[in-house]
């Protein structure tokens, strides 16, 4: 999952994006309201915290003019405007959930759950398709009953594989999602990921849609 992290104070936006990236998440981090509003109308991201202090454009501008644009990516406002109105407004102006500062990053990571979850219309934080299983709480995979151990970019990939399987998740959206905005890779980067997911699971695991991109089957066996 792919995380547009906009938020100028050094120290938190620092602490954020360490524990996110713990949690396999890729995290692009921005600073300023008008850089975060051009990032955000080009949808690369699957998920959005927004600070709503920004310099160059206040959040909450920030929010309402992607709304505007038709963007529908999910969004948690962070701030520490805490009166009531403050959050009518925000949740109004199309944020999807809302969180007070200060606040624990361990409430941090179980809102970005739930908002994903939704987002996939899943239930629960574990994704189940036949022998494989995925544990978001726990971070952990198990295949045929035995626990595989993944790095931060194949758990990346494998969840967005499951969360859509049996659809097709195309080769620039696989992109975006594992690297984010700042990252410049290699041509056969994501070749090379797929091919190590394989051999830690099985070649049938991950099916090649030539052209196009890749997807796993709504069974596996």
């Amino acid at each position: 999952m792919h995380i547009i992290l906009v938020e100028d104070d050094p120290q938190l936006g620092a602490a954020i994006q360490r524990a996110l990236e713990r949690l396999a998440y890729t995290v692009s981090w921005l600073r300023n309201g008008r850089e975060a509003l051009i990032a955000l109308r080009d949808e690369t991201a699957d998920l959005v915290l927004l600070d709503l202090g920004l310099p160059g454009m206040d959040g909450l501008d920030v929010l309402v003019e992607t709304r505007r644009a038709h963007v529908s990516t999910p969004m948690i406002v962070m701030t520490a405007r805490d009166g009531l109105q403050a959050r009518v407004h925000g949740l109004d102006a199309g944020a999807d959930d809302y969180l007070i500062k200060p606040f624990h990053l361990d409430e941090l990571c179980a809102r970005i759950r739930s908002l994903s979850r939704r987002a996939q219309g899943l239930a629960v934080n574990r994704i189940e398709i036949g022998a494989l299983a995925l544990d978001l709480g726990t971070s952990q995979v198990t295949f045929r009953g035995e626990l595989v151990e993944l790095t931060r970019r194949e758990f990346a990939l494998l969840q967005i594989l499951m969360e859509r399987a049996g659809k097709l998740v195309r080769r620039e959206s696989l992109v975006n999602s594992l690297y984010g905005l700042d990252n410049v890779v290699g041509d056969n980067a994501l070749e090379v990921l797929v091919h190590t997911l394989r051999k830690k699971l099985s070649y049938d695991t991950v099916r090649t849609v030539r052209g196009f991109g890749y997807m796993i089957p709504r069974e596996v066996e």
